[in-house]
C-alpha cells in the first residue's frame, strides 16, 4: 500500500451516520481518488453528539458509532482498496456537565485531592474566597437559591455505583463519599467499606430511604444546602460562569473543561487508546483539534510524533508507513506555522484564505464598502468592528478568564518592588489594549516575542505617561525573557488571546461585518479583499518548500457558508456597482415587509438594514438553481434551513439579540420578514427577482467553484474533500453544514462514467465538479511524485485576458502537468447553457512560456483534446469552451 497521503476525503460520524455506514462508500472514495478517509472524532462522546468533540471517554471507541468492532470493519475494507485512515482528535478539551465524565466527577467528588485533578486546568486558588480550593459548576437553569426552594436540586442513590450524589435535570454532582456517612442517624450508619452491599438489605435499603427523604422536601432543603456548602464545589446559575469561572473552557463553552495535556501524565492518559489504535493499524495518522488551546504546542507535536513513531514498529503487515500528523491552526495575515512544529502542516483555512482572494476581484471594494457604509450605521471598517467585539467579549462571556489572567499579574507584581504598585485595576487597563490589539490568536514558545512587541509598540502612543512602566513591564512579564515565575500567567495570556480571537472575530465580527460575505469565513481576514495572481503563487512556492504535505481545504465542517455558494457570492465583486443597485431596489421594494418594533434597547427596524443586507447576501449563496419550477426549488425545508441560519446569524452578531440574552421581538420580526420575502403568494414578486439574478451570476459562480476545486487539487498540498463536496455546496453554517449527504446519487454519477466536457451542458446538478475532481485525482494516483515532489512553476499569461487567469506547470522527471483556472469569470460572459465563453475573448492572450515541452499535450478534462505546444500557448483550447484544463505532457 502506498504510505503518502495523496487525497482525503472528510466524514461526520454520528449515532445517525455510523462506521459501518461509511463501508459502503469505500469503493466509492476508491473510485474518486482518494487515499485516506479522514474521520471526524470516533472516541466516547457525550450521547447524541454530531459532531464527537465532547468527549466523555478517552479509552474507547464511541458505542454510538459501533464501537472498536465497527472499526475494525471500515479499516479492514479500507485496505482492501488501498486506503488509509486519518483521525481527529480532541486533546484539548472534555465534556463536562450532564453525566458519565468519570475523570470529571471524581475531581468533583475529591477536589484537589482528586487523582484526576491534574487532569483539568482549574484555578483552586482564584480571587473570590468563596472558591478557594472549589470548583464553580454554572449549570443550574436558575439561581441556586431558586434551584434549592423548587426542589430541582435533588440528592439520589445510585445503587450500582453504591453513591450518592446531588441531580439538577440532566447534571450529576456527585457528593464527597467522606460525607456519606453524615447522611444518616446514628442507628443507620453504614459500614465503612459496604455501602453498595449494605443498601441491598433491607436494613440498608430502608436506611437510604430515610437518608433521602431527610434531604427531600421543604424541611430538607437546609439539610442540603448544608451538605451541598461542604462539597468541593460551588453549584450556580449559569450565567455566573462569565464572571466566576475558575477552570479553562473550550472558548466559552461552559459544557467543555480544558485540559493540562501539557503534564506528561495527562498527555499519556489522553493519548493511551489513540497510540494504540495506530500501533494496531485501524489508524494511519491523525488532526489535532484546535491545537491552539493547548499550552505548549510545539512541545506537544513533538511528544505526538515521537509517540505515533515508536508505536510505527508493532503495527501489522500491509499497514501503511509513516506518521501523517496535521494541527488545526488558523493563521492571521502574514502568520506563519512554526517549522519547528512536528507536524505534516495545517488542515488547509490557510489554502481556503488564499484561492478566496484570487477569486475576487479587488476594484469592487470601494462601492461594496459605500452600500456597507449606507447599511451598516455603525463601524464600516472590519478592524474596527472586531476590535469593538474584541471589547464586547472581554466585558462579557470572556470576563472571568481576563479576571484570572489580571489576578496571576497582579500576584507576580507584588513580588517585584517595582512593579508593586502596579494595581490590578491598572494592569487590566493596559492589558485590555494589549488584547484588542493583539493580531494573531497566540504566540508559541520560543517565537521571539515579535508579535507581543509589535502589539506593544501599536498601544503604546495611546498610553498616558502613567501607564507606559505598566506596558514595559507586561511585556518583559509575558515575552521570551520572563522570569520563570512566570509561566502560568504566560500560559494564561495564550488561554485568553486565543478564544478571545475566535468568539470576537469569527463568532461575531463576521456576523456584523456585511461589505461581501464570501470574504468572511474561517481563516479568512474580511479587512482585505482581492489578491492576485502573484500572491497566489507565493503562497504556493512557500507552502511546497516548508510544508509540502498541508491539507488544502475550501470547505470544512466549520465553514460559515459552503464553497460554492463562496464561489458564487464572489462574482459580486466584479459587479459590484450592479450589486450596490439590486440591493438597494430590494430594500425599497421589501421595505413594507420591515417592521418597527421596541425592543429592550429602544425602538429599531427589524431587521435593520445590516441584517437585510447579509440577509440577501445569505440567500443569494444558498439558493437553489435548476431548470425546475421555482416554486418546486423553493421548498418549506429551504425556507427552514435559511430561518435557522437567521436566528444563529443574528444571535452570534450580539447586537440585537445573543445567545445569552434572546430579543424575541426582534427576532421573531426577522423571521416575519424572512417569511415575507419566500411567501409563495402569487403576487409576491421578490423570489423571481432574486432568482433572476441568481441566474444571471451562477454561470460565473460555477465556474469560480470549479477554479477553486482544480487548484485545490493541484497546488502544491493534500486536496480535502468534504463530505458530499464532489457536487456543488451550497450549505449554510453548522449545523446546516453536516446534514445528511445523498450518497447514491453521488455514486451512480461516478458509475455513469461521464467526463468532465459532456457534463458541462448539465453544470447545474453539479455532475460536473464530481467529474472534474475524479479525473485528476486519478491521475494523481497513477503519478504521486507528480504531486508529492514535482516541481511547481508559476506559468505567466500575457494579453488582453491576462487578468482572468492563474496558470502554473507541476514538473518530475518525464510528466509535466499545465493547470489553467479562470479568475474574475463574469467578464468571460460564461454561457448558462455550458459554462463556454466566447472565442474571440481569448484573441491575443497567451502564455508566456519560453520552456514548454513540445508535447503533445493531453487534456485530463476533456478526452480527445489532443495539442501541440502552439496550440497550447495560444490558449486556442479554451475557445467556445469552459476555460478551465488540465493538459499533461509525459
Amino acid at each position: 500500500m502506498t504510505a503518502g497521503v495523496r487525497a482525503t476525503v472528510r466524514l461526520q460520524f454520528h449515532a445517525g451516520f455510523t462506521l459501518d455506514d461509511a463501508v459502503p462508500l469505500v469503493a466509492y472514495f476508491a473510485g474518486l481518488g482518494i487515499s485516506h478517509l479522514y474521520a471526524s472524532p470516533l472516541l466516547a462522546a457525550r450521547p447524541g453528539s454530531t459532531h464527537g468533540y465532547d468527549t466523555l471517554d478517552y479509552s474507547r471507541i464511541n458505542p454510538e458509532l459501533g464501537g472498536r468492532e465497527a472499526l475494525a470493519r471500515l479499516v479492514a475494507r479500507l485496505r482492501a482498496h488501498g486506503m488509509g485512515l486519518i483521525l481527529d482528535i480532541v486533546p484539548n478539551h472534555m465534556a463536562v456537565g450532564g453525566s458519565g465524565n468519570a475523570w470529571w466527577e471524581d475531581v468533583l467528588a475529591w477536589g484537589r485531592a482528586s487523582r484526576c485533578a491534574p487532569m483539568f486546568d482549574i484555578d483552586w486558588s482564584p480571587p473570590d474566597d468563596s472558591l478557594r480550593g472549589r470548583v464553580l459548576l454554572p449549570f443550574l437553569a436558575d439561581p441556586y437559591g431558586d434551584c434549592l426552594e423548587n426542589g430541582t436540586l435533588e440528592l439520589r442513590y445510585d445503587a450500582a455505583e453504591g453513591s450518592f450524589a446531588c441531580w439538577h435535570y440532566e447534571h450529576r454532582f456527585p457528593i464527597c463519599p467522606d460525607h456519606y456517612a453524615d447522611l444518616f442517624e446514628a442507628e443507620d450508619t453504614p459500614p465503612p467499606d459496604g455501602l453498595a452491599d449494605w443498601a441491598r438489605t433491607p436494613r440498608g435499603a430502608a436506611a437510604v430511604a430515610r437518608a433521602l427523604a431527610r434531604m427531600a422536601g421543604p424541611e430538607g432543603r437546609p439539610r442540603l444546602h448544608a451538605l451541598l456548602e461542604r462539597q468541593h464545589y460551588r453549584l450556580a446559575w449559569w450565567r455566573t460562569a462569565s464572571d466566576l469561572i475558575n477552570w479553562r473552557r473550550f472558548f466559552d463553552i461552559t459544557g467543555l473543561a480544558g485540559l493540562s495535556v501539557e503534564h506528561p501524565d495527562v498527555f499519556d492518559a489522553v493519548h493511551r487508546t489513540i497510540i494504540g489504535l495506530y500501533a494496531d493499524g485501524l489508524i494511519d495518522g491523525v488532526r489535532v483539534d484546535h491545537i491552539d488551546g493547548l499550552t505548549q504546542p510545539g512541545a506537544y507535536t513533538a511528544r505526538l510524533h515521537r509517540a505515533l513513531a515508536a508505536a510505527a514498529s508493532a503495527r501489522p503487515p500491509g499497514a501503511p508507513s509513516g506518521t501523517p500528523l496535521y494541527v488545526e491552526k488558523i493563521l492571521a495575515v502574514e502568520e506563519v506555522l512554526p517549522t519547528g512544529w512536528a507536524v505534516d502542516g495545517t488542515t488547509g483555512y490557510d489554502f481556503l484564505e488564499q484561492v478566496d482572494l484570487l477569486l475576487h476581484d479587488q476594484r469592487g471594494a470601494d462601492a461594496l464598502d459605500d452600500l456597507w457604509v449606507w447599511g451598516a450605521g455603525g463601524a464600516t471598517s472590519f478592524h474596527a468592528e472586531q476590535e469593538a467585539a474584541r471589547e464586547a467579549v472581554l466585558d462579557g462571556t470572556l470576563a472571568a478568564d481576563l479576571a484570572r489572567l489580571v489576578h496571576a499579574l497582579a500576584t507576580l507584581a507584588r513580588r517585584d518592588p517595582r512593579a508593586r504598585d502596579f494595581t490590578p485595576a491598572a494592569l487590566e487597563r493596559v492589558l485590555r489594549r494589549l488584547l484588542i490589539r493583539f493580531p494573531v490568536y497566540r504566540t508559541y514558545e520560543g517565537d521571539g516575542g515579535e508579535v507581543l512587541h509589535t502589539v506593544c509598540q501599536s498601544v503604546r502612543a495611546g498610553l498616558v505617561p502613567a501607564q507606559q512602566p505598566v506596558l514595559d513591564w507586561l511585556e518583559r512579564q509575558l515575552g521570551p525573557q520572563a522570569p520563570e515565575d512566570a509561566a502560568g500567567a504566560i500560559a494564561c495570556f495564550a488561554h485568553l488571546t486565543a478564544p478571545l480571537a475566535a468568539k470576537a472575530v469569527e463568532d461575531t465580527a463576521f456576523y456584523r461585518y456585511g461589505r461581501l460575505l464570501s470574504r468572511n469565513d474561517v481563516g479568512t481576514h474580511p479587512g482585505q479583499f482581492g489578491g492576485t495572481v502573484a500572491a497566489f503563487h507565493a503562497a504556493n512556492i512557500v507552502r511546497r518548500r516548508d510544508w509540502p504535505r498541508a491539507m488544502l481545504a475550501t470547505a470544512t465542517h466549520d465553514h460559515k457558508r459552503g464553497e460554492d455558494a463562496r464561489a458564487r457570492l464572489a462574482v459580486l465583486s466584479e459587479l459590484a456597482q450592479e450589486w450596490v443597485r439590486v440591493a438597494t431596489r430590494w430594500s425599497t421594494f421589501n421595505a413594507p415587509l420591515r417592521q418597527r418594533i421596541t425592543t429592550r434597547s429602544g425602538p429599531c427596524a427589524a431587521p435593520d438594514r445590516a441584517d437585510e443586507l447579509i440577509l440577501y447576501q445569505t440567500l443569494l449563496g444558498a439558493w437553489p438553481v435548476g431548470d425546475g419550477p421555482l416554486e418546486h426549488r423553493i421548498t418549506a425545508e429551504f425556507r427552514d434551513r435559511v430561518a435557522a441560519w437567521q436566528v444563529k446569524a443574528l444571535r452570534e452578531a450580539k447586537r440585537h439579540t445573543s445567545w445569552i440574552d434572546p430579543e424575541p421581538a426582534y427576532e421573531q420580526a426577522c423571521g416575519a420578514f424572512l417569511d415575507g420575502l419566500l411567501s409563495p403568494h402569487p403576487e409576491n414578486r421578490f423570489p423571481r427577482m432574486l432568482d433572476a439574478f441568481v441566474n444571471q451570476i451562477a454561470p460565473a459562480g460555477a465556474l469560480n467553484g470549479l477554479a477553486q476545486t482544480l487548484l485545490r487539487l493541484t497546488s502544491p498540498g493534500v486536496p480535502d474533500l468534504y463530505q458530499g463536496c464532489e457536487f456543488w455546496d451550497f450549505s449554510l453554517v453548522d449545523p446546516d453544514n453536516r446534514r445528511p449527504v445523498d450518497f447514491a446519487a453521488r455514486m451512480a454519477a461516478l458509475a455513469e462514467g461521464a467526463d468532465f466536457g459532456s457534463l458541462l451542458p448539465h453544470w447545474r446538478d453539479g455532475r460536473v465538479k464530481q467529474a472534474l475532481i475524479a479525473a485528476v485525482l486519478r491521475f494523481w494516483a497513477a503519478h504521486p511524485d507528480l504531486f508529492a515532489e514535482g516541481a511547481y512553476r508559476p506559468v505567466r499569461v500575457r494579453g488582453t485576458r491576462r487578468q482572468h487567469l492563474a496558470a502554473f506547470a507541476r514538473v518530475t522527471a518525464g510528466v509535466t502537468m499545465l493547470v489553467i483556472a479562470p479568475r474574475l469569470p463574469a467578464a468571460l460572459m460564461p454561457d448558462s447553457s455550458d459554462l463556454s465563453c466566447p472565442a474571440m475573448l481569448w484573441r491575443g492572450t497567451a502564455l508566456d512560456w519560453d520552456d514548454a515541452p513540445a508535447g503533445p499535450w493531453r487534456s485530463l478534462l476533456y478526452p480527445g483534446r489532443l495539442l501541440d505546444r502552439a496550440a497550447m500557448l495560444d490558449l486556442a483550447m479554451l475557445a467556445d469552451a469552459a476555460p478551465l484544463d488540465v493538459l499533461v505532457s509525459v
